[in-house]
């Protein structure tokens, strides 16, 4: 085994509260064939206790074959759905109390694993953040950071990596929130807003990332414009307010600066102006109302699902 992959077992033992609860290590993949057999035999031998569970998303390769030739429990789909419908049948299905989330095409460091798990006695969730020394494109480093900032925006949380697909959740707390993620790869945005919002406890920790071997299957250019519209109406579905505020406000002022125009060149109050004042009322409003359903549908899920 490599040098850079072991771990020892004893590294996640830290906490003699936690040291009994098991751990499932989940691994949605899609035509990975050419790295699921590594990464499951690394894991393997670096954790002999913990679950190994892949979600074959309907791949036309060999994935789910040689998954189960390395040692790990599958399930697969009919046809490929997407990766976050894997993570929730990977979440639906785990026997583990706790549940690593980690990518399958060899980017994330199995020894990285241990260090998540450190944290587990005083977080609900764990989060490998990328950090500069990561092997990752430009382009894709500079969309995260659009896409942290309107998380940090709209949590009033810094959010290190909004994206990261390498995270440690509790499983009875993650599968209360199935509902709310989507089939796609915006799945990490979603449950860690959802997690933010309902008040739960997230710790970032700093980890290095290597090049994926094989061809991505996000695509900057169709889903780019998708995530951030994705993260857009999960702000809106999380923290309303904190989206209609600003857009209320906009038209205000817009409103206010064109009734002094109007005033002083024409002498009177226009339809225009009239009209973009009244929007602006209206769109706080909306967002008055969109805050209350907001709260109410956490307190729904507090009330019926609490472990």
């Amino acid at each position: 085994m490599p040098k850079e992959m072991r771990c020892p077992v004893a590294a996640y033992s830290r906490g003699e509260d936690f040291v009994n609860e098991s751990v499932t290590v989940l691994l949605p993949a899609y035509n990975e064939e050419e790295n699921i057999g590594k990464t499951i035999k690394v894991l393997n031998a670096s954790y002999p206790d913990f679950e190994i569970l892949v979600v074959d998303d309907g791949s036309t390769d060999r994935t789910a074959e040689i998954a189960k030739g390395a040692g790990a429990r599958v399930f697969s789909h009919p046809y490929n759905i997407g990766n976050g419908a894997a993570v929730k049948t990977g979440l639906r299905n785990a026997s583990g109390e706790w549940v690593v989330l980690m990518d399958a095409d060899g980017q994330h460091d199995p020894a990285d694993v241990a260090r998540l798990l450190e944290y587990r006695g005083g977080f609900d969730m764990v989060v490998g953040a990328r950090d500069k020394g990561s092997d990752t494109k430009l382009h894709r480093d500079l969309a995260n950071r659009v896409f942290n900032s309107l998380a940090t925006y709209v949590t009033k949380f810094k959010v290190r990596d909004l994206t990261s697909g390498f995270r440690l959740v509790r499983t009875a707390t993650a599968r209360k929130f199935i509902y709310l993620l989507p089939n796609t790869f915006s799945y990490p945005s979603t449950i860690t807003l959802a997690y933010l919002r309902s008040g739960r406890s997230v710790k970032y920790v700093s980890i290095q990332t290597k090049a994926r071997k094989g061809k991505s299957k996000i695509k900057l250019a169709r889903d780019g414009v998708r995530f951030l519209l994705i993260i857009t109406k999960i702000a809106t579905l999380f923290s309303p307010f904190r989206v209609f505020l600003p857009v209320s406000f906009l038209f205000f002022v817009v409103g206010l600066f064109y009734y002094l125009y109007t005033f002083i060149t024409q002498h009177r109050f226009t339809n225009m102006t009239a009209l973009l004042l009244t929007t602006s009322v209206l769109i706080f409003m909306m967002g008055l109302i969109s805050e209350q359903i907001s709260q109410m549908r956490y307190e729904h899920t507090d009330t019926h699902f609490d472990s």
